[in-house]
């Protein structure tokens, strides 16, 4: 179930908490993706508050908010580049993706493999996505006052298992959120705290939210090769006439 655009909006706009949590979430994102200069950006879901650093350098950004979640205009004070689309029906051509960002996208969707096959459609040969989810072990997914609190958490092994499924590599993942999904102000004013803390003891404390990196896995041409090489192997066995003269000579 998607929740309502509106709440996504207040939540990450005009909260403290949904500011922190965009703020964490994005310094992770810039970690793992420092720069798209000449690329085309894409966010599914609600993963608009991620994209903003990459609006001045990138070719295209484009923010895709399915139907039943509904579409805000995004960003304010520029022209807009959000679009409301079906959730396996991308207005996007075939390999035009660069980097694709889901954000409140898959552990919401009610048909999750059609949604992985049509973001591996779009995204291009050599691009990256980055599947943004709650953590199923993380005291967000357990609390309704958040976003993430919503759809389906998953563990590390879970989401990269399902990524396989729909030809994706899992490259690299990471975890974010170690502050409680708490608007009361002691926890918000360590916010920055929790975080440092949680990013040095990941190991052992579970974030809230669960990052991972992959890429698009290519099927290696079938047929040619096999061929190329098995015929040249040809000449290392005796034709029958010099086999029959060595068989006299022995």
């Amino acid at each position: 179930m998607h929740l309502d655009v509106k709440d996504l909006r207040n939540f990450y706009y005009r909260s403290t908490l949904g500011r922190a949590a965009q703020k964490a979430v994005r310094d992770e994102v810039l970690k793992l993706w420092p720069t798209a200069k000449g690329q085309t950006v894409v966010g599914f879901g609600f993963a608009v508050p991620l994209l903003r650093p990459y609006l001045p350098e990138a070719r295209r950004v484009i923010g895709l908010m399915p139907a039943p979640q509904g579409v805000m205009p995004w960003p304010a004070g520029i022209p807009n580049v959000s679009v409301l689309c079906e959730e396996t029906e991308w207005p996007i051509d075939t390999g035009r993706i660069d980097r694709l960002v889901m954000m409140h996208g898959l552990e919401n969707s009610e048909s999750p493999s059609e949604l992985l096959e049509e973001a591996f459609r779009a995204l291009g040969p050599g691009g990256r996505a980055l599947f943004i989810v709650p953590h199923r072990s993380g005291l967000w997914s357990r609390s309704d006052r958040t976003p993430f609190g919503y759809g389906r958490p998953y563990s590390t092994s879970q989401l990269e298992a399902q990524l396989k499924r729909h030809g994706f590599t899992p490259e690299r993942h990471r975890t974010t959120l170690y502050q409680p999904p708490s608007h009361k102000r002691f926890w918000r004013k360590t916010s920055r705290l929790w975080e440092n803390t949680g990013q040095a003891l990941s190991p052992v404390l579970a974030g809230g939210v669960l990052m991972v990196e992959a890429s698009k896995r290519m099927k290696a041409p079938s047929g040619g090769v096999a061929e190329a090489v098995r015929k040249p192997l040809e000449i290392l066995a005796p034709k029958p006439e010099v086999a029959a003269i060595r068989s006299k000579c022995r």
